[in-house]
C-alpha cells in the first residue's frame, strides 16, 4: 500500500482587504474541522491588493469605480452577495456602509512576526485583522487598531508595538509577496497545498474538503 502524505502544508496566500479571503478562511477552517483525522499545517502568506494606498486611505465607491469600472449600485449588490455567502460560513461582515480601504502592510509585517510564534498566533492574528477591517470598519493601517487586534489574538502588545514603530520584517514581508507573485499568484485568495496545488477562491467547505483529501491520500 502507498504511503499516505503525512501532513498537508496549506499556505492561505491572502489580504486583511479582501473580503472574498475572508469567507475564504471560514469556508476552509470548516473544512479542516471536517477533517479531524488528516493532520495539516496552515500558514498565511502576504498579499497586498492595494500595495500603493496611501496611508489617508481612500473611499471604497471611489476606490472600486477607478479600479473596476463599477457603478455604486454593481458594488452594492456585489456586496450583498459577498454578506449573504459569509453568513454561509460564520464571517459577519458588517451591514452598514462599506467603509474606507486601508493600507495593509503593517498588518502584514505583524502577520509574520506571529508566524514565528508556537501554536495558532498567526491564525488567531489573522482572523483578528479580518474582524478589524470587515466586522468593525476600522483603519488597519492605524497603528491603536492593529495593537487592538493583538490583544484580541492574545499575542505580546508590547513587542507587536515595537515592531510597528520600526521596519522590522519589511524586507521579509516584500520578499514573500514577491515570491508568490513569481509564483503566478494574481488573485487571492489562493490557498497552495504541499507547495503544488492550488484552489482559488472562496470556495464552499466541501470543496476545500474533496480537494485537500484528494490530496491527502496521495503517495508521499
Amino acid at each position: 500500500m502507498p504511503r499516505m502524505t503525512s501532513a498537508l502544508k496549506i499556505d492561505f496566500v491572502s489580504d486583511v482587504a479582501c473580503p472574498w479571503c475572508a469567507v475564504g478562511l471560514s469556508s476552509l477552517e470548516q473544512a479542516l474541522q471536517r477533517m479531524g483525522d488528516v493532520k495539516t499545517e496552515l500558514h498565511f502568506q502576504p498579499f497586498e491588493l492595494n500595495p500603493s494606498m496611501g496611508p489617508e486611505g481612500q473611499d471604497i465607491t471611489e476606490h472600486l469605480s477607478q479600479k473596476y469600472g463599477s457603478t455604486a449600485e454593481q458594488q452594492a449588490a456585489n456586496w450583498q452577495a459577498i454578506r449573504e455567502r459569509g453568513q454561509t460560513v460564520g464571517f459577519d461582515f458588517r451591514k452598514e456602509g462599506r467603509g474606507r480601504v486601508w493600507n495593509t502592510f503593517d498588518a502584514h509585517r505583524l502577520l509574520h512576526w506571529a508566524g514565528s510564534l508556537p501554536g495558532d498566533a498567526q491564525h488567531k492574528l489573522k482572523k483578528s485583522l479580518l474582524r478589524a477591517y470587515f466586522t468593525e470598519a476600522t483603519n488597519v493601517s492605524d497603528a491603536q487598531v492593529l495593537l487592538a487586534a493583538v490583544d484580541r489574538a492574545g499575542l505580546d502588545r508590547a513587542r507587536a508595538q515595537a515592531i510597528l514603530e520600526t521596519g522590522e520584517f519589511a524586507r521579509e514581508v516584500r520578499e514573500q509577496e514577491a515570491h508568490w507573485q513569481q509564483l503566478g499568484i494574481r488573485a487571492v485568495p489562493s490557498v497552495v497545498i504541499n507547495g503544488r496545488h492550488l484552489i482559488q477562491g472562496g470556495q464552499p467547505p466541501e470543496v476545500f474538503e474533496q480537494a485537500l483529501r484528494q490530496i491527502a491520500a496521495q503517495p508521499a
